[in-house]
């Protein structure tokens, strides 16, 4: 196929009217997020709230078509890539929907990453335009020095020249012919991509289809979050990242909700100004921002407007879902997801919470829990998760080695440890590589660490296997404490003593004011290793 054939039809006729996207098989998720809420009757309801100014459904679509026609106009071909190192805005959603519409890919990437991360990643992807908010124009231009593929950069308002051409997005949109017509993509399309944290490696590109937007949200959106057109969305997850996607801008705009875009860095304080501010209904976060919010001292009425609370990204201690709905009064249904599955694809509903476990299984997805040879293991015996669902990434951009490893067949191998009872509730022991090995006996780090909040001074917890000067593995905790809590390592080895297996009880306890993270908010236990390997060495 030429670039010819490739390009973008202007001409509102080469695709007839919805109902004939529909017969041919074609699916636009830009479209369906966007489009169809507007055909519904949503053109005056509010889609976007927050810092960054409200806009509603019809000026959303107006401001994508803009921008789908500006993207042309710059000459950005279907299945090119544009990267996005953007806040959560207005305009982070107008160049995501607008790449889509144009049959384009576009790349939400960490804001958090430096300059050469950031180069890495328009190096890796190819992109042919970056797309920069205000604040990260430095970084952004330095990265860009370091991409040679790269044809272009767009900020929303005057900026300095750079290293490309740079183009005033918002200047683009005001002057640009609105394109009504949408590039004739079908469900298996690429859509976009989301880079993995690379936590344990190079950063990956997981390739997502068109389709796997609609499919999580009518199962976990629709069928588990039970979102509706009245609820107001805010997420401590970014929308650079898969559960913050979900989150901020798929859920939301699928059934005629509304966004509340928090450009800033996540904070407990402004979470809670912006959830009362604003009118939140949902409030998204992890575990880690949980616990933070319960050591900032906030109200007891600072989420009165919340009906339900999401987490996901780590496991849910039951210690703590108890502190946090006695203090906020809110419910939280603890889930798993994956860069590579999109979002959460097992999870507890709504009335149903088994604090501790994360649910069942979402509809749609299937699971097993299977041993090292691959078979699968009955309730009541840990091995790894399995997971298959239809919104599963393609597989990684250029790692071809990695994506048999991870997507094997039908089935996503997700590296988590997981045990299932007899009703179907499945508890997380870990990532499958955390697992440790006392006294010759598998220990979970989510049991020990369990055990530590249960004690009122701990706020929280993270234990991981380290090294003694003997070789051997043991249990090694790095614990945070409530406000005007006081306790001793001794003591607190002591409380573990009396409630676990003596080979089970941190060997050492080193008391901490926060824990290094990757980009999207789960504690980087490879650094906390190598310092519990040195306080072994301490006390050898």
């Amino acid at each position: 196929m030429t670039d010819g054939d490739r390009a973008l039809d202007r001409d509102a006729s080469s695709l007839g009217a919805a109902g004939a996207r529909v017969a041919t098989g074609l699916f636009n998720a830009a479209e369906y997020l966007l489009d169809r809420r507007v055909r519904a009757g949503d053109a005056d309801r509010l889609a976007l709230t927050g810092p960054g100014g409200d806009v509603t459904y019809g000026q959303l679509l107006d401001r994508v078509r803009r921008a789908a026609a500006a993207l042309v106009d710059l000459g950005l071909q279907p299945e090119q890539r544009i990267l996005l190192f953007m806040a959560d805005s207005p305009e982070f959603v107008t160049v995501y929907l607008a790449a889509m519409r144009i049959g384009a890919v576009p790349v939400p990437v960490s804001s958090m990453l430096y300059a050469d991360g950031l180069a890495e990643l328009l190096r890796d992807s190819r992109a042919r335009l970056l797309a920069l908010s205000p604040g990260f124009v430095a970084t952004g231009y330095q990265a860009a020095s370091q991409a040679p593929e790269l044809r272009g950069i767009l900020v929303p308002g005057p900026a300095a020249d750079g290293p490309v051409p740079v183009r005033d997005l918002d200047e683009l949109c005001a002057a640009a012919t609105p394109i009504d017509t949408v590039y004739p993509t079908v469900e298996d399309s690429p859509a976009f991509w989301l880079y993995t944290s690379g936590t344990t490696g190079t950063p990956k590109g997981a390739m997502h289809r068109h389709g796997s937007v609609r499919v999580v949200c009518e199962t976990y959106g629709s069928q588990v979050l039970g979102i509706r057109p009245g609820d107001r969305t805010i997420s401590a997850a970014k929308a650079f990242f898969a559960y913050g996607l979900g989150n901020s801008l798929l859920f939301p705009l699928s059934v005629g909700a509304t966004a509340i875009l928090e450009p800033a860095p996540s904070r407990p304080d402004t979470i809670a100004a912006r959830a009362a501010e604003y009118g939140a209904t949902l409030f998204f976060a992890g575990p880690t921002f949980f616990a933070a919010m319960l050591r900032a001292d906030l109200k007891r009425d600072a989420l009165a407007g919340v009906r339900l609370a999401a987490s996901a990204g780590e496991a849910l201690p039951a210690a703590l879902y108890q502190r946090w709905t006695e203090h906020f009064g809110v419910d939280i249904l603890d889930g798993i997801g994956m860069t590579e599955m999109l979002h959460i694809f097992l999870s507890n509903r709504e009335g149903q919470v088994r604090p501790g476990t994360t649910g069942v299984a979402v509809p749609g997805y299937d699971l097993r829990v299977v041993d090292e040879a691959g078979l699968d293991l009955p309730d009541g015996q840990p091995g790894t998760l399995l997971v298959r669902g239809a919104s599963t990434a393609t597989g990684y951009w250029e790692r071809y080695d990695a994506s048999r490893l991870v997507f094997q067949g039908e089935w996503l191998r997700t590296g988590d440890t997981y045990v299932r009872d007899a009703e179907g509730y499945y508890t997380c022991l870990g990532r499958t590589g955390d697992m440790l090995k006392a006294g010759g006996i598998w220990v979970s780090p989510a049991e020990v660490e369990t055990c530590l909040l249960a004690h009122e001074a701990v706020a929280q917890a993270v234990v991981v296997a380290a090294i003694d000067p003997d070789g051997l593995e043991k249990p090694v905790a790095f614990v945070m404490l409530n406000p005007g809590h006081e306790v001793g390592e001794r003591e607190l080895i002591e409380f573990c003593q009396r409630r676990l297996p003596s080979f089970k009880r941190p060997r050492r306890i080193s008391f901490v004011s926060g824990y290094p993270t990757t980009a999207t908010g789960k504690v980087r236990r490879v650094e906390l290793r190598e310092a519990a390997a040195a306080a072994l060495e301490v006390t050898a």
